[in-house]
């Protein structure tokens, strides 16, 4: 049954340009249901993250959490999903009788992505740039898909680790590779995937130069302000699909706007508000 009204927000760092806002009041209007949704940023708001997390669980309906909260959160959470459990990471916050529930939206998200843009088949060798929340989704994304061979670029190694470790217990059977260096991973990988902050706005850079980029097939960049990044365009240029975080932002939108509100929303009619939004 979906509810009449929802409160709704996101808690992250470098928001200010997030478009989730927007997605979710257009995805209400279409199913019927009346959302606000609001932006959340510690810094702005003089408030640390623990503060705002306890005034939303009793003044909101749910959370979206993004960088660099999405592990942190875990520990405030009833997650019954086992695969959450493993990755670390949530994305998606339901307050409810039951408490606090998490979920990761950038999981299911992901597995939409990959399915539209690239097909049923799984995905051959990888390397994944960044061990970090949307990392751990994004990987485990690709252990469902049926990656079996999954190369990580982390410079921080212990968190590599313990990512690698969590998606060796879930599928032994799985060849992982964790460097610090592009030049351990990216040789011989088809699907090359920023999940590093580099690129966005207030960030800047890119996780790869082009000279990386001529052996692969396909490059997806979680970064989607801006939507066409110098990691996209680097690829683009050396011949390769790409796949933008503008999709993931999308699905994992839509799938957050079903835990939010119980309601499914028309994904074509909702593309287009965003579209004529802009």
């Amino acid at each position: 049954m979906c509810l009449a009204n929802v409160v709704l927000g996101l808690i992250g760092d470098n928001i200010a340009e997030s478009r989730a806002p927007v997605l979710h009041q257009l995805a209400g209007d279409l199913a019927g249901i009346d959302v606000r949704y609001d932006l959340l940023i510690p810094s702005a708001l003089n408030q640390t993250f623990d503060a705002i997390f306890a005034t939303a669980s009793a003044e909101r309906h749910g959370l979206n959490i993004t960088l660099p909260y999405k592990e942190r959160v875990v520990a405030k959470l009833q997650i019954n999903d086992p695969l959450v459990r493993a990755m670390g990471a949530v994305n998606t916050v339901v307050f409810g009788g039951n408490g606090a529930e998490g979920f990761n939206t950038d999981h299911s998200g992901f597995m939409a992505v990959y399915r539209g843009a690239l097909g049923d088949g799984a995905p051959g060798p990888v390397c994944l740039l960044g061990a970090g929340g949307v990392g751990k989704a994004i990987a485990f994304a690709l252990l469902g898909l049926g990656a079996r061979d999954i190369r990580l670029v982390e410079v921080d190694r212990p968190k590599a680790m313990a990512l690698a470790g969590a998606l060796k217990a879930a599928e032994p059977s799985l060849a992982i590779t964790v460097s610090d260096d592009p030049a351990d991973c990216v040789p011989g990988a088809e699907g090359l995937l920023n999940c590093t902050p580099l690129g966005m706005g207030g960030y800047g850079g890119t996780p790869l130069g082009p000279e990386w980029m001529g052996t692969a097939a396909w490059a997806f960049d979680a970064v989607y302000t801006p939507r066409d990044t110098v990691f996209l365009q680097d690829a683009a240029a050396a011949g390769l699909q790409t796949v933008s975080g503008y999709e993931l932002f999308f699905h994992q939108g839509v799938h957050a706007f079903r835990h939010f509100t119980g309601c499914e929303v028309d994904e074509p009619a909702l593309r287009k508000a965003l579209t004529d939004a802009e």
